[in-house]
């Protein structure tokens, strides 16, 4: 059986502008890395959990901010690994200096015997949509597209309804 998560995409304008919400994962062996490291807030879950429940619970696992607004669904992407990522979108505000992610435990360094925590995910930042596509995995990139078609339909239907 594929591993499924589930995660949302956040998202906020200011002016003609539109910034997308990214978080960057903890532990050190993405502490170095930053081009096509960073991801939107997700996690994993089973089935028969509900994908929109899971991603709710995920963004406010990685962030510390429970999401109770309404969302889009921007379908589901198989990504390199094989995992299926079922991905939302929200407007909504974070204020980065708020995150609160919760911690993972991991033996390091390697093979010493010591296990340290770290938290899942070590920062959160807004990019505009072209530095939110070099900076997301490869694997997340379509989900940016579709939010991005999905409000510039919604910005062309208002301005044909004036």
């Amino acid at each position: 059986m594929k591993k499924r998560s589930a995660g949302i995409l956040m998202f906020k304008r200011a002016g003609d502008d539109v910034y997308l919400l990214l978080v960057h994962p903890g532990g050190p062996f993405w502490a170095r890395k930053d081009i096509g490291a960073w991801s939107i807030p997700k996690g994993e879950y089973a089935e028969p959990e509900d994908p929109l429940t899971a991603a709710r619970r995920e963004f406010e696992e990685e962030t510390g901010m429970q999401l109770k607004s309404p969302v889009v669904a921007l379908g589901e992407l198989i990504q390199p690994n094989g995992k299926i990522v079922t991905a939302y979108a929200t407007e909504g505000d974070f204020d980065p200096a708020t995150l609160k992610s919760n911690l993972f435990e991991m033996e390091w360094p390697p093979r010493s015997g010591y296990r340290r925590s770290f938290p899942e995910v070590d920062r959160a930042e807004w990019f505009l949509p072209a530095d939110a596509r070099e900076k997301i995995l490869r694997g997340q990139i379509e989900f940016i597209n579709r939010l991005m078609n999905s409000l510039d339909r919604s910005t062309n239907q208002a301005a044909h309804k004036k």
